[in-house]
């Protein structure tokens, strides 16, 4: 593949043999109007995009920013739709198709309950058990652990993050941190499909707010906490925040776990419609006090650059074990997965026992946090982490494991929550002992701009600090590289598991974790196989 091609998108997964239903019945069940002949039309399956399209289906056309779906309707028709659900505006452009059309009053408000009664996956349907997670920082961290745990027990799992979907062990690249509504529930139908047991899903404030989890009940929601983040999509942090407590009701939750280790914790509890159980790590709390009352209580035992030993305290007992990336943050992150089990109807013994047979929890977390350098030289460690708390738990994490310095090496997404950035750079170099500020997202925006924005706000922090500005990304790290040795380390924050770089519209290869290999390996370092897809052309 070369550079300036772009990556093919990820499939959208739908069951083989998806549940057949009559457009008369949804029409009764969900329709305002109905032009044309909605009797004799079957359909398996629905779809927001045209681009995803099977024959057999619905399109669901929906008023955009720019443009409304209904401007698709003829090459839905083309593609084998056999019916167009939209609004009354978006009616009268769909009527040249010549197939029956749906009208709803707003089509993406009930894209949930559609998709749930065309796939059989909504309440009270037979679904795998559904774990939820929520919260700005460690939900992807917290679903793979689930999934990890889950595997550990012999279960069949599911999982759906922002890094990757997963089915009875097929791993797919996400596309989105939760899919559309109308995935979601075809990807859910897929998985009871193939027999999965026990689902973790990543839910975003968007998810909520744009009706992609409506539909769904989970068997437990799962909160991890609460920090600046996404003012890009929401007015303030109390409207953020807002976004993320419905899932604490009865419609969208049976039962949840709440991690009180950041303030809004307390809050989710005091306003939650549902039993809740507590979690705290008070040595990194916000409310050591209010922490250590939580329901759990988990202490960390210690940290090494190959993961952190925590005991968790509780209801049914204790247990001490490793989660296989490093922090206290991970601890905390690793102990909300195991008591969301136990709530989730898992015993306690046997949790214990898969756990201590495998001495520790073992699972794979995708770019969080992730040491890709050898057993000498320099530790190199690719995350995720995009917000200036991410930043600040992930480098005092690697601070602690880490006898010589440690280099930032970082950059900051275009066309996205500028007011973060500041914040994200006096973090980075306030953490660090050298500084260094790359390419990261740009999109549309100018990327000189944003680095300049960043080692602005750096050196107003700390005018003192050692700070590099380098671009693009591949410079960045053999620079990095070259400024450290043995018993230092890097963190490169933002990219973690990725594997493009966004450019003006353009999903260009791109691979942190491959970059730093091979800026170890120029620079004479050990390094391991490459075990992750490679977006570059191969070594020599």
């Amino acid at each position: 593949m070369s550079i300036e091609q772009q990556p093919s998108l990820p499939p959208v997964l739908r069951p083989a043999n998806p549940p057949r239903r009559e457009l008369s019945a949804l029409a009764s069940r969900f329709a305002e109007e109905v032009h044309g002949d909605a009797e004799g039309v079957s359909l398996t399956g629905i779809t927001l995009a045209t681009a995803d399209l099977r024959p057999g289906e619905a399109f669901v056309a929906i008023q955009g920013v720019n443009r409304h779906g209904a401007e698709f309707a003829a090459t839905a028709a083309e593609k084998g739709a056999v019916a167009i659900i939209t609004d009354a505006g978006g009616a009268e452009v769909a009527a040249s198709t010549g197939l029956p059309v749906l009208v709803v009053a707003d089509p993406r408000g009930i894209l949930g309950d559609l998709s749930a009664w065309v796939y059989g996956t909504g309440a009270g349907d037979p679904l795998p058990l559904l774990f939820g997670t929520t919260g700005t920082n460690g939900k992807t961290s917290v679903s793979h652990l689930l999934e990890g745990i889950l595997d550990q027990l012999g279960v069949v799992t599911g999982l759906s993050s922002t890094a990757e979907r997963h089915i009875a062990g097929e791993v797919i690249v996400s596309r989105l941190t939760t899919p559309e509504a109308s995935e979601m529930h075809a990807l859910l139908a897929l998985m009871r499909e193939r027999r999965v047991e026990a689902v973790a899903v990543e839910v975003s404030a968007q998810a909520l707010s744009r009706h992609r989890v409506d539909g769904i009940r989970f068997d437990v929601a799962g909160f991890t906490n609460l920090s600046h983040d996404h003012l890009d999509d929401y007015a303030d942090m109390e409207e953020y925040f807002e976004a993320k407590l419905p899932l604490f009701r009865p419609d969208r939750a049976v039962r949840g776990v709440v991690c009180v280790d950041s303030l809004s914790g307390a809050t989710v509890v005091e306003r939650a419609e549902i039993p809740v159980v507590t979690v705290g790590t008070p040595a990194i709390a916000a409310d050591p006090a209010a922490s250590a009352r939580a329901d759990w209580v988990v202490s960390v035992d210690d940290e090494r650059a190959s993961g952190t030993t925590f005991t968790m305290t509780g209801p049914a007992g204790t247990l001490t074990t490793t989660v296989p990336v490093i922090g206290p943050h991970m601890a905390a992150n690793a102990a909300l997965a195991i008591v969301m089990l136990l709530e989730g109807g898992y015993e306690w013994d046997r949790i214990v026992a898969a756990l201590g047979r495998d001495g520790g929890i073992s699972a794979h977390l995708p770019g969080r946090t992730q040491l890709v350098s050898g057993d000498r030289g320099p530790a190199v460690f690719v995350d995720f982490g995009h917000s200036p708390d991410a930043f600040e738990k992930t480098l005092a994490a690697v601070r602690r494991v880490t006898p010589g310095r440690v280099l930032m090496l970082f950059g900051a997404d275009g066309d996205r929550d500028a007011s973060k950035r500041y914040d994200m750079a006096r973090t980075a170099v306030e953490g660090s002992d050298i500084l260094v500020v790359t390419d990261h997202h740009p999109r549309f925006e100018d990327p000189d701009s944003i680095r300049s924005t960043l080692v602005a706000g750096a050196r107003t922090a700390r005018p003192d600090a050692e700070i590099h500005e380098f671009s693009p990304p591949e410079r960045a790290i053999e620079a990095a590289v070259a400024m450290v040795g043995e018993g230092d380390a890097i963190l490169w924050a933002g990219p973690g598991h990725q594997d493009y770089r966004d450019i003006r519209g353009v999903r260009t290869p791109y691979s942190a974790r491959e970059l730093a290999r091979r800026a170890l390996k120029a620079a004479g370092w050990p390094v391991p196989d490459s075990a992750w897809p490679v977006p570059y052309p191969a070594e020599d």
